[in-house]
């Protein structure tokens, strides 16, 4: 899809909603702060008001990015969670301060040219008016209930989502009329009443009567940080990731590997290039989980993971003949939801935002429509480990907005969602953007693998041909395909968008099919 602007994410209605602003003579930031507020309504499933949020964007010069994770309770510790081998994912125990709300209003008070609130009114709007649930966030809304369902603390979420009993069907017009007064408050304050206001002392009422520790002096303190995107160059582009907390390292040390390999599309030769590429995202998510943490912390060591001297010895370690050794790791899969958007100015965002683990915590706070997400679970219980769970920190987190840029221009706005698979997806998305050619949505549909937990890789079924090459290499592989038996879980391959931008200005979107997004263009 061509146009002069565009607006991509993973919610057709949550895309509208960007445009129109676009059209109102806004520009793309103030279209994706519109965006990202609509869709804390309309795919509840993957994000919310107490999600966080990462950003990259393209002033038209240079490239920004904004770090909107929050920090854990100032009273955090591994003693207080009584000597569990991994942070809970439920309750109160993994939930740090949100951060997203945070993130709108600085990039609002930086590049925003629309008053804040007039870009919260749509999603007010959709919140209290009702919108039809599609069809991939209805099936994501029912395994959260069956979840939820028999959490004696959870009915807060029951009564904010499931007031019937049940989720949404497909089709179902849902509203929330709690979430809409909260977003009238927030455009209001621009943010500031999540941080200090009556909502702050909601969560902060909620946390104490259920056993929480985040405080009013946690929810004050929060601001987002604005930090330098990492970059690497590739094949004449430069791939820009947020530094740690985020795991954009991973990306970038992955594809930096694999600018040393031949790709190859027959046979054998496939195989093998696969294989190089399925080795490096393991080698590089491995070397992540051991020094990605709060940058306050230092982030010399990830740095060093994307030195010249790192990634040729990392290339020359991957066998061509055998897979190294492949033990279970604490990945997991993740609820985000991505956008990106461009002006017909040269302004263009890559955004990201989510609550880790579909609706997160499982925490609501009554009253409000807020959904707490659970980042805090990317924490690690092992003492002196970098990522350890401890007081007033950031935790490791897995969602990654993208950028490229070409000879010191805007090339284009990315994103691949779904937990740890997002590495593995900027690799497969740029290498076929940048290396093959590739338009942004033929780059998006193409098949992907994905390395799992447990070791095992898992390819789309359109990558079947590769098996055989792979499992000769020791990979343990899983073919994923149309005839699974659709009760059985099954690895999810990520879904993203992409804004490219030609030299003419003219930018050409695309948007996942894997899940209910559209790309709109003007």
């Amino acid at each position: 899809m061509c146009g002069r602007s565009a607006v991509a994410t993973s919610q057709p209605l949550a895309a509208q909603v960007g445009m129109e602003i676009l059209a109102q003579g806004g520009n793309a930031v103030d279209a994706a702060i519109a965006t990202a507020a609509a869709l804390t309504v309309v795919e509840p499933v993957s994000n919310g008001l107490g999600s966080d949020a990462f950003a990259i964007v393209w002033d038209g010069a240079r490239v920004h990015g904004l770090n909107g994770s929050g920090r854990s309770p100032s009273s955090a510790s591994l003693e207080r969670l009584n000597g569990a081998a991994a942070v809970p994912s439920l309750g109160w125990a993994p939930i740090t301060v949100p951060g997203a709300v945070s993130s709108w209003a600085a990039l609002h008070q930086r590049f925003g040219s629309r008053p804040f609130e007039s870009l919260l009114r749509p999603a007010v709007e959709l919140a209290r008016q009702g919108y039809p649930v599609s069809p991939m966030c209805a099936a994501a809304w029912s395994r959260a209930m069956e979840r939820y369902r028999a959490l004696e603390w959870a009915e807060p979420w029951r009564a904010t989502f499931a007031p019937g009993g049940r989720a949404p069907r497909p089709g179902e017009i849902v509203t929330l009329p709690d979430h809409a007064a909260t977003l009238e408050a927030i455009a209001r304050s621009t943010g500031r009443e999540l941080y200090g206001g009556a909502l702050a002392q909601a969560i902060v009422r909620a946390s104490h009567e259920a056993g929480g520790w985040i405080s009013r002096d946690d929810l004050e303190a929060h601001e987002p940080l604005w930090q330098e995107p990492w970059s690497i160059d590739f094949h004449g582009a430069s791939i820009h990731e947020m530094p740690p907390n985020g795991q954009g390292v991973a990306a970038l040390q992955a594809i930096a590997i694999c600018e040393g390999f031949e790709r190859a599309c027959k046979g054998d030769e496939a195989g093998l290039a696969a294989h190089r590429r399925i080795e490096a995202v393991r080698r590089a998510l491995s070397d992540a989980s051991e020094c990605v943490a709060d940058p306050d912390l230092g982030v010399e060591r990830a740095r060093s993971l994307i030195s010249p001297e790192s990634i040729a010895a990392a290339r020359r370690a991957i066998a061509p003949d055998r897979a190294a050794p492949q033990g279970r790791t604490a990945w997991c899969v993740g609820g985000t939801v991505y956008l990106c958007a461009a002006d017909a100015g040269g302004v263009m965002v890559s955004f990201i935002q989510s609550n880790y683990e579909g609706f997160g915590s499982g925490v609501v706070i009554p009253g409000t429509g807020i959904a707490m997400q659970n980042r805090g679970a990317c924490f690690s219980t092992e003492p002196g480990h970098a990522n350890v769970y401890g007081p007033s920190k950031r935790p490791y987190q897995t969602i990654i907005p993208g950028f490229i840029t070409r000879g010191g221009n805007a090339l284009a706005a990315f994103g691949v969602m779904g937990g740890f698979m997002q590495p593995q997806g900027h690799l497969q998305v740029v290498e076929r953007m940048i290396v093959e050619g590739h338009h942004p949505q033929a780059a998006l549909d193409a098949p992907r693998w994905q390395v799992l937990p447990d070791g095992r890789v898992a390819l789309e079924h359109g990558l079947a041909p590769l098996a055989d090459s792979l499992r000769r290499r020791g990979h343990r592989v899983e073919v994923c395909g149309e005839d699974d038996d659709p009760a059985v879980p099954r690895p999810f391959f990520g879904g993203g968008q992409v804004i490219l931008r030609l030299d003419s200005g003219v930018v050409i979107a695309g948007s996942d099919f894997r899940r209910d997004g559209l790309a709109v263009v003007r």
